[in-house]
């Protein structure tokens, strides 16, 4: 194995760290910033184990936010209000597949015992340039290999969300897992069914939005045993549909957008998920589409804009992840909203009240409107008071 580099800290991570260790408490970098410096990507949100205990750590520092104090963490805003996350020393007590029970008041190593990964379990002393590995992390980075510290069986039965967390940093980093720890996964899969629907959820997105390969993390999914149990709808797609996934940039990587693109029933899969109810309506919105507009001229595209409304720009996101290439009418809605074309009742040049005047009321009144917004999708130059109301005359 290399010698591990020294990580080139910010200066106010130096301080929170001489902040704990000036008051007489041990202060380690730990967890995924740490994971990723090593594997070339620095962060700036570096988070510390400690034994000082929260009640501790919120007296040393000004400003600080309860993250998590119920679990030993606090959160500590630098001088750039950058947060870190500043846990204490803690193991596992008891365990029941979804949640553990910790204490305090144990050793560094104790702590990364709990990390459950072993190139999660990796501590560096920041003032003393020290590295702590008990489980061999660097080791497994360096061979690219996903492996469970211990006994791989007993670390997912302690949080069978686990399972999902295994394959999330295959799928990130491209690495493989190591057998046994597949092995063992495969075999605790079932146990996917006690978890919660919404730490699913959760961990589902952060796998969306972080793999290196949308399609291999799909995969792991299904080999797993996730899929069958939340997300039956990926045993159906195909590696065409697949495919245009693998190209979706980082910051393109929207779950709900991304779920739509993988499902016939996004919205199905999201209520299974106990997603917002926004994301179940914008999810459903897609499905509804129509994906395209019914011809190429900008009128076509008018009539889509306004059949679709918020979904358009998803619409359009969806059509580049599948096709790889812009939506052939993209510079056609680019061109209708910048001059302002009228897509939606509320765009047009009367209103209600003035139908009214005509003697329209109810369900002929919104029928009115609607062939109004009809004519003026045709047409936005027939957008005026005048010309509608003529209009509207010739439907009494």
């Amino acid at each position: 194995m290399t010698a591990a580099p020294t990580p080139a800290l910010p200066d106010e991570v130096l301080e929170i760290a001489r902040t704990l260790e000036s008051a007489g408490y041990e202060a380690w970098c730990v967890g995924g910033a740490l994971r990723d410096a090593l594997l070339g990507h620095p962060h700036a949100d570096y988070d510390f184990a400690t034994s000082a205990t929260p009640a501790q750590v919120m007296s040393l520092f000004r400003h600080t936010a309860p993250v998590g104090e119920k679990y030993g963490t606090v959160g500590v805003l630098d001088r750039r209000r950058v947060l870190h996350e500043v846990t204490t020393f803690r193991r596992d007590v008891t365990t029941d597949g979804r949640h553990a029970v910790v204490a305090y008041g144990v050793s560094l190593d104790d702590d990364l015992a709990r990390r459950h990964f072993t190139i999660n379990a990796i501590a560096y002393h920041p003032l003393r340039h020290e590295w702590r590995d008990p489980f061999g992390g660097r080791a497994d980075l360096e061979r690219r290999t996903v492996r469970a510290d211990g006994n791989p069986a007993e670390r997912f039965r302690e949080d069978y969300l686990r399972i999902l967390r295994c394959v999330r940093f295959a799928a990130r980093f491209g690495f493989s897992i190591d057998p046994a720890t597949w092995a063992a996964a495969v075999e605790s899969g079932t146990g996917l069914a006690q978890l919660s629907a919404e730490r699913v959820r959760d961990e589902r997105y952060k796998g969306l939005r972080t793999a290196g390969s949308v399609p291999e993390l799909v995969d792991l999914w299904r080999r797993v045993g996730a899929a069958e149990r939340w997300m039956p709808e990926l045993g159906h797609i195909t590696p065409e549909r697949l495919g245009p996934a693998a190209r979706v940039a980082l910051e393109q990587r929207d779950p709900v957008r991304l779920t739509a693109l993988l499902s016939d029933d996004p919205a199905a899969v999201l209520r299974r998920l106990r997603a917002s109810n926004a994301d179940i309506e914008r999810a459903a919105a897609m499905a509804r589409g129509p994906a395209a507009p019914d011809g190429a001229d900008a009128r076509a595209v008018r009539h889509w804009l306004a059949r679709v409304g918020r979904a358009a720009d998803d619409l359009l996101e969806l059509h580049a992840m599948r096709t790889g290439q812009p939506a052939p009418w993209s510079e056609d809605v680019a061109a209708i909203r910048e001059r302002r074309d009228p897509l939606a009742r509320g765009d047009l040049a009367v209103t209600g009240r003035d139908l009214q005047a005509l003697g329209f009321a109810g369900p002929r009144l919104g029928e009115v409107l609607g062939v109004l917004l009809d004519r003026v999708l045709d047409d936005p130059a027939l957008n005026t008071r005048d010309a509608l109301l003529a209009i509207a005359r010739e439907h009494q």
